[in-house]
């Protein structure tokens, strides 16, 4: 019969590893934009199963992530963005997922899109959604607004999506490349996104979500789906 000694050592093994593997699982299931493709997303060639992570984490850095360019997304001003999401147990992404798909929610919070005409310097916000955001298990659409101007350099032209979760002090933020057909004499909104829990910024910041950590919500609020898909102008 195996000795106490070597049953605790097996045992203390054992633990361990399960702690490091829902560790591991638990980060992984952390959310990221999957269209328009951001760059180091899913399928693309930058893509290291990192996308995911919260900007400060083991240098995962602002604006986007710190990877380079990517696959470009064409535009139109006046266009209906389905955006979507993902996660490391989103096993299929052709379509919305027909079942619970595990994903770490923190709860819900607050989400805002936008664009970007320098590389990331600065980002205009086209849409907000809050409470229920992000969800693997939906589309949430945003119009990119008739008045925005022309932006043809791919690099600099940036479509976003940024996150501040509910139940943790975190923020997210996904870039994808983009080239937009818009208007000559068009303008950016003058709204800039909100920038917390990070470095040189303010920390502990939360916002209010749904409270579904780990499983999905009701999805978009009809009020602001109405609001982001409709709104002409900003």
């Amino acid at each position: 019969m195996p000795s106490k000694r070597l049953e605790f050592s097996t045992m203390l093994a054992l633990s361990i590893l399960l702690l490091v593997t829902m560790t591991f699982k638990s980060t992984e299931a952390h959310m990221a934009m999957l269209y328009p493709p951001p760059r180091g997303g899913y399928g693309t060639k930058e893509f290291n199963w990192k996308i995911h992570e919260f900007i400060g984490y083991k240098g995962f850095k602002y604006p986007c992530g710190g990877y380079s360019k990517g696959p470009n997304t064409k535009m139109k001003a006046g266009q209906l963005i389905p955006v979507r999401f993902w996660t490391t147990e989103l096993r299929k992404v052709d379509k919305l997922p027909t079942k619970n798909v595990p994903e770490a929610r923190h709860g819900g919070g607050m989400c805002e899109f936008s664009l970007s005409n320098d590389g990331g310097k600065s980002f205009h916000v086209i849409a907000t959604y809050t409470k229920t955001c992000p969800d693997v298990m939906y589309e949430w659409p945003v119009r990119i607004p008739d008045n925005v101007p022309s932006c043809n350099d791919p690099g600099k032209c940036l479509f976003a999506w940024s996150w501040t979760a509910a139940l943790v002090p975190q923020f997210y933020h996904n870039c994808a490349d983009i080239t937009i057909e818009g208007s000559g004499d068009g303008k950016l909104p003058k709204k800039m996104i909100q920038l917390y829990d990070f470095k040189g910024h303010k920390k502990g910041v939360t916002f209010p979500g749904d409270g579904r950590s780990h499983d999905h919500g009701r999805g978009p609020i009809a009020a602001e789906v109405k609001i982001a898909s409709r709104r002409k102008s900003l």
